[in-house]
C-alpha cells in the first residue's frame, strides 16, 4: 500500500476537525442543455466539461475534455443540487475520475437570480460571500501514487464564475 496520510501530521481529533488544502480545480463550461419544468416543480440542467485545470501540493493536471460534466437539479426553493463527474488527467498521465455533489444557494434574495444572469446573459459578477457553494468529491484512480485521494474525505469551497466554476478542495485529517 502506498502512505495513506500524504498531508502533514497533525490529524483530526472529535473536538478539532482538521483541513488541509489538496488541491483547486478551474472548469469552463461551453454548453448547456435544460429539462425544464419537470412535474417536481425543478428544472435538470447540464453543462459540459469543455476544458479545465488543477493544481496542489500533491497533484497538477488538466480535466479531460468531454468527460463529464455537471447535471444539476435546479429546486423549487432556488437551491442548486450539485452531481457532477468527470475525469482528471495528471501530468503523469493517470486518470482519476471525480464524483461531485453539493449545493449552491443564495444568502439572500435575488442572489441566484443574479448568478445566472452572470452565467447565461453576461451580468456582472456577483461575490462569492453572496451565496453558498460547497461541494464533497470522491475519487477513483489506479492503485498507485495518487490512490491516496480514495482514502480521505473531501469538502470543497467553490466561486461560480461566468463561464464555469473554481473550486478548492481540502482533506479532512
Amino acid at each position: 500500500m502506498t502512505d495513506a496520510t500524504p498531508f502533514s501530521s497533525a490529524t483530526s481529533t472529535l473536538h478539532e476537525p482538521r483541513l488541509e488544502f489538496a488541491m483547486e480545480v478551474r472548469l469552463w463550461f461551453a454548453r448547456v442543455q435544460t429539462i425544464p419544468d419537470m412535474p417536481s416543480g425543478a428544472t435538470r440542467g447540464a453543462v459540459y466539461v469543455d476544458r479545465g485545470e488543477f493544481v496542489g501540493p500533491l497533484l497538477r493536471g488538466k480535466a479531460v475534455p468531454q468527460s463529464g460534466g455537471d447535471y444539476a437539479l435546479f429546486r423549487p426553493d432556488d437551491t442548486v443540487a450539485l452531481d457532477a463527474r468527470y475525469m482528471l488527467e495528471e501530468e503523469d498521465g493517470t486518470l482519476i475520475l471525480l464524483q461531485n455533489r453539493g449545493y449552491l444557494w443564495g444568502y439572500e434574495p435575488g442572489t441566484m437570480q443574479r448568478l445566472r444572469e452572470m452565467a447565461f446573459a453576461g451580468g456582472p459578477s456577483v461575490d462569492p460571500g453572496e451565496y453558498y457553494f460547497r461541494a464533497c468529491p470522491t475519487f477513483e484512480v489506479q492503485r498507485g501514487k495518487h490512490d491516496w485521494l480514495t482514502r480521505h474525505v473531501f469538502v470543497g469551497v467553490g466561486q461560480r464564475k461566468a463561464d464555469g466554476n473554481l473550486i478548492r478542495y481540502y482533506a479532512l485529517r
